[in-house]
């Protein structure tokens, strides 16, 4: 099937797309605890709630529901879910695509996690912690702050602030969702395309699988399909014998009418790629992904693409919206800002300030808009702010590395919280490589 085919409307994460899921968004039960005595008072097992949120707005927008702008540190959400016998069997996998800024999450009253960043994803294994039946508790609070060392963007932090910062952004503010998943599974694949030698990269890390002699023993394959427009390019097999594996898949066909597509504005083409975790012949997960055959370089000054000068023609895209603040109204509303981007002679963005909607990624990847993606800045530098920043940005780059229309890395916005500029070494992997 085409990429079209493999996409599906409303999935928060098109760049690893599993059937397998269920849209958490929606109506929630939310209570402020400016007192913080919420988790001394039992609320991780239910809490009375005093509004209802439709997630993933934030409260202080008028899509949530409430409305409030005043700054609340501490923040209460609760929902029931139901499961299966046949879902409680697999991994149930609880995803949230951001919580600004710290997450603390139970399921029918068990600590499931905790996770702190306001512009990563994370999840957790709510498997053990669920029953049969439709009361399935999911209760999450979420702890914001006015401190500086927070990496926060253009929130503002004092009430007095002047006017080119915006309301603070509190608690859920992006997507919500259920995966299912065998104990088995692949958790996520890094893409580098190798434009210079028309192949791309792949590097694979399971999750849920055991070590050594007891994972060869499993017999264990992963398979790669890489195809364009419904035709199949390349495939290959590998033998699953530890945690993480890599290989480099030439691009070139046997086939003489067949041309290597780069992608570009002028040409965003995409392959499709699916991969298949098998063990004696029984499909354990099935993921369906893409990339470009791109490359970015810079000589002699200037921004090459695919080897190539390119006048970079950007808009300043700070990603506000007036009735839901950083969360987009809806994906419709992401594919407006793009047509419209593009109608008046842009050919990319610099996304100011905030980690973007994932669809709005794979928006620009199917139509060509190059982006600069931005971290948010805190505004004060000691070691508690490195730490912070640092911890959140190599997961953000980790997710969204895959993406083609990413020309530019933005960890730092002019001098904002800097005294001076930081230079961050680089290393190496020691992967065993494959090539097929």
């Amino acid at each position: 099937m085409a990429l079209k085919d493999h996409y599906r409307k409303e999935y928060p994460r098109p760049q690893f797309v599993r059937k397998d899921w269920q849209d958490l968004n929606g109506a929630w039960d939310f209570a402020f605890d400016d007192a913080n005595e919420g988790e001394t008072q039992g609320w991780p097992k239910g809490f009375t709630s005093t509004h209802t949120i439709q997630v993933p707005f934030v409260y202080e927008t008028k899509a949530s529901g409430i409305a409030e702008e005043s700054f609340h540190p501490y923040v209460w959400y609760q929902r029931k879910i139901e499961a299966d016998e046949e879902q409680l069997a697999r991994r149930v996998e609880l995803r949230f695509q951001a919580v600004d800024y710290v997450a603390k999450v139970w399921v029918n009253g068990h600590f499931a996690g905790r996770h702190e960043g306001g512009y990563s994803a994370f999840s957790f294994d709510i498997t053990p912690y669920l029953h049969p039946g439709n009361d399935n508790l999911i209760v999450v609070k979420a702890e914001d702050s006015d401190s500086c060392t927070q990496p926060r963007g253009k929130q503002r932090w004092r009430k007095d602030n002047f006017g080119c910062w915006y309301v603070q952004t509190t608690g859920i503010w992006k997507s919500v969702w259920l995966e299912y998943l065998n104990p088995t599974y692949l958790n996520h694949v890094k893409i580098t395309p190798n434009y210079d030698d028309n192949s791309v990269s792949f590097e694979y890390k399971l999750g849920g699988a055991t070590y050594g002699s007891e994972l060869s023993a499993r017999q264990l394959q992963l398979t790669t399909i890489v195809t364009m427009d419904d035709e199949v390019i390349k495939q290959g097999t590998l033998a699953v014998d530890r945690e993480s594996l890599a290989a480099t898949v030439n691009l070139q066909s046997d086939k003489l009418e067949w041309q290597l597509e780069r992608w570009s504005p002028d040409n965003p083409k995409l392959y499709e790629v699916e991969f298949v975790l098998q063990e004696d012949g029984e499909t354990l997960d099935r993921v369906h992904s893409y990339f470009g055959l791109r490359k970015i370089s810079i000589e002699d000054g200037k921004v090459l693409l695919n080897n190539r000068p390119i006048y970079q023609r950007l808009i300043l895209d700070q990603g506000y919206w007036q009735d839901s603040h950083l969360t987009p109204p809806s994906e419709a509303a992401l594919l407006d800002d793009i047509d419209k981007i593009m109608a008046m002679g842009y050919n990319g963005v610099r996304k100011h300030q905030k980690i973007e909607d994932d669809r709005f990624l794979y928006w620009c990847d199917v139509r060509g808009l190059l982006v600069w993606s931005e971290a948010a800045a805190t505004y004060e530098f000691n070691d508690e702010a490195v730490e912070r920043f640092t911890r959140e940005w190599l997961d953000i780059v980790q997710q969204h590395y895959n993406h083609p229309c990413i020309v530019t890395w933005v960890p730092f916005n002019e001098s904002w919280g800097l005294p001076t500029y930081l230079r961050i070494p680089s290393s190496r992997s020691s992967l065993k490589r494959s090539t097929f």
